[in-house]
């Protein structure tokens, strides 16, 4: 079932992405009513009735092209937050964000995106990237490469002895010990700066516009679709514990994603504070 959905029916989820974002988030785009827009954790946690409406408008319709299939959305784990559960369970999921980037959505910055991404048993199959305001919309399915409206990307590796350019968690939110981690990369070497939308951020690594990327939170929304992205671009990404980041299950944190493997080690040995592990577990090999 899922082979052949992979096969026919992915023209159908970009059409779906796009009618999403052209019904439910333009309209509102620079054009939100103060009674729109909640908070949901904090100042910085926000939600608009576009980021309600547009994972509605998703969830029907991803669940009317795959039957059987489930939705893991922002939204609605934050409404019933058993909904992730769905992850580890045997049905194909769509893992959902409707506006990735909230905050520079509310404020008219056009670098918000919205995110889908196909995975069964843990195995990211497909993903979409849309930012409507920019134009772009970015795809990747398993073994099939990764592609930027309509044309192949592939993230490189950044220039010998060149400065990293890092990403990395926002402040607003992230935890004293999250912060005490990403202040680990505060090296000569190595360019950090907060992350925008962590979809975009994906995008800049699997382009090569960005080096790398440090992330402290496990939301599947914010990370499955860019995984793929990064990882079919020929990028690589690795949690402090070694192994890779999974949707299914619960993983150690921090984790780095790079452009290429030697570089998202780079990252995740300095933030677990071992700037030389890299190097040892490559002459180890």
């Amino acid at each position: 079932m899922i082979d052949d959905f992979l096969a026919h029916g992915l023209s159908d989820v970009e059409e779906a992405v796009r009618k999403a974002a052209a019904i439910e988030i333009m309209p509102r785009f620079r054009q939100l009513a103060e009674h729109e827009v909640d908070q949901k954790s904090g100042p910085h946690d926000l939600v608009t009735v576009a980021d309600r409406q547009a994972e509605e408008y998703l969830t029907a319709a991803l669940k009317r092209l795959l039957p059987g299939s489930a939705v893991v959305g922002e939204e609605a784990v934050h409404a019933d937050p058993a909904a992730y559960g769905a992850l580890r369970e045997d049905a194909p999921v769509w893992i959902v964000d409707p506006v990735d980037g909230t905050r520079q959505f509310v404020s008219g910055d056009p670098a918000f995106c919205t995110l889908v991404a196909l995975a069964h048993r843990g195995e990211l199959l497909a993903s979409w990237t849309y930012a409507p305001a920019l134009e772009e919309l970015s795809t990747a399915v398993r073994g099939q490469g990764a592609y930027v409206n309509g044309a192949r990307i592939r993230s490189g590796s950044p220039e010998p002895r060149a400065e990293l350019r890092v990403a990395m968690a926002h402040p607003f939110y992230t935890s004293e010990e999250d912060k005490r981690a990403l202040a680990r990369l505060d090296v000569p070497g190595v360019a950090a700066r907060p992350c925008g939308s962590a979809g975009l951020e994906y995008l800049r690594v699997a382009r090569g516009e960005m080096d790398a990327l440090a992330f402290t939170w496990p939301s599947a929304w914010d990370h499955a679709a860019g995984l793929l992205l990064v990882a079919e671009a020929g990028g690589h990404q690795s949690t402090v514990a070694g192994v890779p980041f999974r949707v299914d299950r619960d993983n150690a944190l921090p984790f780095a994603v790079g452009r290429d493997e030697a570089t998202a080690l780079r990252v995740r040995e300095l933030l677990r504070g071992d700037p030389d592990g890299a190097a040892r577990e490559r002459r180890a090999r």
